[in-house]
């Protein structure tokens, strides 16, 4: 297909993982005009892509025989290795030679996404890595930050797909989308510890926690974080856009870099202890801005509940 950039009524497009995060970006990619052929590990749960038109079939292998592009969105970096390079993977499905493009937005390892794109380029293919950050509200809305390594060519030419799903930022060769959203995710497991501790502060010292939110919000203090989960924290709305699991997942991959590099990440280090925590007390999947859990568990304080809706 050269290197024009892939159009609706044209382009065939691919789609694996349909989870909260990827259900919603594959319906903004169908809204856009694609058609869509999907693999889903629970078919019920894709009905209303179907009723749309969507095309189900039976294996990742199946999706790569029907698509000019293809987007996994997945939980974590081995099931990215299952279903792009296993035996019945993406990979062994398209045509050697095809140009065919693989674009993973899973939050997964910056080496398994420079294996991917070698072999990729081996076939005659290409891949992108592209996590997302924005989180369950982004996914719906069309405003993800997304985060992309590979060719600048390829990114190109993804542009009016990435424009269904927010805004694409080239970081560079592959790999560079994923350390890009290890570093999201050191920065975003900081600020919603503070928004925790700075929550159950505030409750605890006797301040109705909705005005604190709305005084600090408007300050220094205030960040995305806070705008996206902050009254969902109060409202003890915990339902997953990301699970605390994957963002355990993230700073253990943040760790294992620190490791590699030699940096330090005391901080980092700190929060994943605290979602470690969740996950040993069964809340892994809770949303991740359930952490205040931890807080909570540890002060031996909690905010109270929202009064029964009417």
């Amino acid at each position: 297909m050269g290197e024009e950039q892939f159009t609706a009524g044209r382009t065939r497009v691919g789609w694996v993982g349909t989870g909260v995060m990827g259900f919603a970006m594959c319906e903004r990619v169908q809204a856009a005009g694609y058609q869509i052929t999907v693999y889903a590990r629970t078919p019920s749960k894709i009905t209303g892509l179907c009723e749309k038109g969507a095309v189900l079939v039976d294996s990742p292998m199946a999706v790569g025989e029907r698509s000019d592009v293809i987007f996994t969105m997945v939980s974590n970096p081995s099931d990215v290795r299952e279903v792009v390079l296993g035996t019945k993977g993406i990979l062994s499905g398209v045509d050697p030679g095809s140009g065919t493009v693989l674009v993973d937005m899973t939050s997964s390892q910056p080496s398994l996404a420079r294996e991917i794109y070698e072999e990729a380029r081996a076939k005659g293919c290409e891949s992108v890595d592209a996590p997302v950050s924005g989180a369950d509200k982004g996914a719906k809305d069309g405003t993800l930050a997304i985060m992309a390594g590979g060719r600048a060519e390829t990114l190109a030419k993804l542009e009016p797909l990435f424009r269904a799903m927010g805004s694409a930022t080239y970081l560079g060769p592959p790999g560079s989308g994923q350390s890009c959203k290890i570093a999201n995710q050191i920065a975003a497991a900081a600020s919603l510890g503070g928004l925790s501790e700075g929550l159950v502060f505030a409750d605890k010292a006797g301040l109705d926690v909705s005005k604190y939110l709305s005084a600090v919000s408007r300050g220094a203090a205030g960040s995305k974080v806070m705008d996206l989960f902050g009254s969902r924290v109060i409202g003890r709305d915990f339902a997953p856009g990301g699970f605390a699991d994957y963002m355990l997942k993230d700073l253990a991959m943040a760790l294992q870099g620190s490791e590699e590099m030699g940096v330090s990440l005391p901080g980092t280090a700190l929060h994943h202890q605290l979602y470690q925590s969740m996950k040993a007390n069964g809340d892994g999947l809770l949303g991740c801005h359930a952490l205040i859990t931890a807080i909570e568990r540890l002060s031996n304080h909690s905010l109270p509940s929202p009064p029964p809706s009417i």
